[in-house]
């Protein structure tokens, strides 16, 4: 009986619909919107995007870590359907509704706190993170936020400040925001420990910033645009450590490592610290715009009435989508999931690793996962060539792979959560062929 493929790829790539639709784009869109890949979508499944063109691609992109519960899943199809027949939006802040306080019952039940938190609804990862910070300035009446090199936590003025890739983000567009500064984060393939990491903490009290004006230290368990980085047990501990003594808040960046990504519900698990407060987005509402920020009560009460809102946030069908994320979460065991997937592609990654000199790093945590690529294993020189032509060769085998890292020399994984075994091997075949294509 012959196997039936996923991947179904039936014109080159782009085809001729995509050639149109970019030309079409280039004459109506900004040109600061950029396209990584050139094929325009017109349905997607689970792990699955077919092209207007009719190729049928294996998603490792998950919309930038957005799609863990697969694209489309039909629970929550259905939940936004139904909300979306009851009432669009009344804003949250004059017509209130029940979705809101639901959500946010059954996110801080599960939420990783000690004492049962509270939580706050925005549309955007970098809106979390930006009330992240509000919260953390009223609670303490101090200014200063540290955050890390390598990190990214938004494009918004304050979020940009903090994310610390200058290219393609940064550049030409400042003044920044005051009052924001940035050390070290461990990276043992750079040879950054992390004592030096930590060591390098305790020096910016002494040479940037005072202790006593820092409200809060804001971290990504794994960071993301830096190259998938997992944060070693050992900072994480002395960052808490460091906090509990300066009385300074630590806030854990989860907008791209929660909900599953990593193998545990939040990837704060991993680490066994309580963070004061923790934001979420992407794969919270399956793709439809929400983010949250979730606190120790006395931090979330400790503002005035008023002091953080907005029109859109706390969307009832983004809030209503997010509710059956939690659902499809619980029935489909999308946490062990993760684990086995993670397994997976680690353990294929290793063995290219074995193959191809041009490989230099494997890493990750759970299905959060990419490698480095460099020009020598020795030097350690950046090569983000390859990942670029990594990725070109692989679209065109039918498989969406991203970039990743702050010299742009990682490929990464942000695959559904609900690949199937069949799915997966067909992804792995493909990157593995547009390696050889490239490194044999």
């Amino acid at each position: 009986m012959a196997i039936t493929r996923a991947i179904d790829i039936r014109t080159e790539i782009p085809g001729p619909r995509s050639r149109e639709l970019a030309a079409r784009k280039s004459s109506a869109v900004g040109e600061s919107i950029g396209v990584f890949l050139p094929m325009y979508a017109a349905e997607a499944r689970g792990a699955l995007i077919t092209d207007v063109d009719g190729n049928t691609f294996v998603d490792f992109a998950g919309g930038v870590g957005c799609i863990n519960v697969g694209h489309a899943h039909p629970k929550v199809v259905a939940a936004v359907q139904e909300q979306a027949a009851r009432f669009l939006h009344t804003d949250f802040m004059m017509v209130p509704y029940e979705v809101y306080v639901e959500y946010a019952e059954r996110l801080t039940a599960i939420a990783p706190f000690s004492q049962h938190p509270k939580a706050a609804f925005f549309n955007a990862g970098t809106e979390a993170v930006e009330n992240a910070v509000k919260f953390a300035r009223g609670y303490t009446g101090r200014p200063a936020v540290i955050g890390f090199e390598g990190a990214f936590h938004g494009r918004t003025l304050l979020s940009l400040t903090l994310t610390s890739k200058v290219h393609p983000y940064k550049a030409g567009l400042g003044p920044f925001a005051p009052e924001v500064y940035r050390v070290p984060f461990p990276n043992e393939y750079r040879g950054i420990s992390t004592a030096d990491a930590l060591d390098a903490l305790e020096r910016a009290f002494l040479t940037q910033v005072a202790a006593e004006n820092v409200a809060a230290i804001i971290v990504e368990p794994v960071q993301g645009e830096g190259g998938f980085i997992p944060a070693p047990v050992e900072f994480m501990a002395g960052l808490r450590r460091i906090c509990d003594r300066e009385g300074i808040l630590l806030i854990m960046d989860e907008v791209q490592t929660g909900f599953g990504r990593t193998g545990k519900m939040f990837a704060t698990e991993h680490f066994r610290i309580e963070p004061d407060l923790l934001t979420l987005a992407k794969s919270i509402a399956a793709g439809i715009p929400l983010s949250a920020v979730v606190g120790k009560a006395e931090i979330m009460d400790s503002l005035w009435d008023g002091a953080v809102g907005g029109t859109y946030v706390g969307n009832p069908v983004a809030l209503a989508a997010a509710v059956a994320v939690l659902d499809v979460f619980e029935e489909e065991r999308l946490v062990e999931r993760a684990r086995h997937v993670g397994d997976t592609i680690r353990a294929r990654m290793l063995s290219w690793q074995e193959r191809f000199a041009a490989i230099g790093d494997v890493r990750g945590l759970g299905a959060m996962l990419a490698i480095e690529y460099v020009e020598d294993r020795v030097t350690k020189v950046p090569a983000p060539a390859i990942a670029t032509r990594v990725s070109e060769e692989a679209m065109k085998r039918g498989l969406i792979l991203l970039k990743a890292g702050i010299y742009s020399n990682c490929n990464r994984v942000l695959c559904p959560l609900v690949i199937t075994d069949a799915e997966l091997e067909e992804a792995l075949g493909a990157w593995e062929d547009a390696l050889e294509a490239i490194l044999a």
